[in-house]
């Protein structure tokens, strides 16, 4: 199970978010570069990237940002959400040298975009669901839709999606641990590969995860923990390396 690292990226700074509310942010570091070189050197095989403003506008706000990134670290993936609409935009995000791009508000709105991208972009696309109370949310989190999120995912079983980001709105920067049982319902109906976000809080949340990986969780993403100090990315990552379920 990989340890993930997150770069929100709000105005061009690097920001946490709580439940995903813009107005309130904390900033990091006004070089989200340089922070990007951090988990880097902390042994991270991945990198989430979240344009925030993109995700509010429907398009890359802070796309240079996300391809500094990727030339100043070519050879380590990088998977980006947030404003991701039209083919166009996929388009340069991987010709910038980004590994995947993730597909939220236009999965849950237009279902066949991602089968479309899929077939366009084979082994690159990733959807991103971020429920609350189970139901999907869209447009940075603004809007909470009717639709499922295990209903949604399961269109998605065939299409060669890579991975779903599943993200508990409800406990997105609140440092209250991740929504296990919601994270398990989803690998399990679906045998998508998972990727947990959301709580990510401590060495007990990663432990807790790495217990059911073999459901199909294969990734955690964290944020608010690492920046804080609440979790240090490369004894996670170790833990995860050494784990033997059973």
């Amino acid at each position: 199970m990989l340890i993930i690292p997150a770069i929100d990226l709000k105005d061009g700074k690097c920001v946490r978010l709580r439940q995903g509310r813009m107005e309130d942010s904390t900033v990091f570091s006004d070089d989200p570069v340089e922070v990007a070189g951090r988990w880097v050197a902390a042994g991270a095989r991945r990198l989430h990237l979240v344009d925030l403003n993109g995700a509010f506008e429907g398009k890359p706000v802070n796309g240079e940002i996300v391809n500094a990134i990727a030339r100043k670290y070519p050879d380590l993936p990088i998977q980006i959400g947030g404003g991701i609409r039209t083919a166009e935009t996929i388009e340069a995000y991987l010709a910038a040298g980004v590994q995947w791009v993730i597909i939220g508000t236009q999965a849950v709105k237009e279902p066949k975009f991602v089968t479309e991208m899929c077939e366009r972009f084979p082994g690159h696309i990733i959807v991103g669901l971020d429920a609350k109370d189970g139901m999907v949310a869209t447009d940075g989190w603004a809007e909470v839709s009717t639709v499922d999120a295990v209903d949604l995912a399961i269109q998605f079983a065939h299409d060669g999606v890579s991975a779903i980001v599943y993200t508990d709105i409800a406990r997105d920067g609140m440092m209250q641990g991740v929504n296990i049982d919601a994270t398990v319902r989803l690998a399990e109906a679906t045998r998508i590969p998972v990727i947990a976000s959301g709580g990510v809080t401590d060495m007990e949340d990663v432990k807790r995860l790495a217990a059911v990986a073999e459901s199909g969780i294969a990734g955690a993403i964290t944020g608010r923990a690492i920046y804080e100090g609440q979790l240090d990315v490369a004894e996670a990552q170790a833990w995860c390396d050494r784990f033997k379920p059973g």
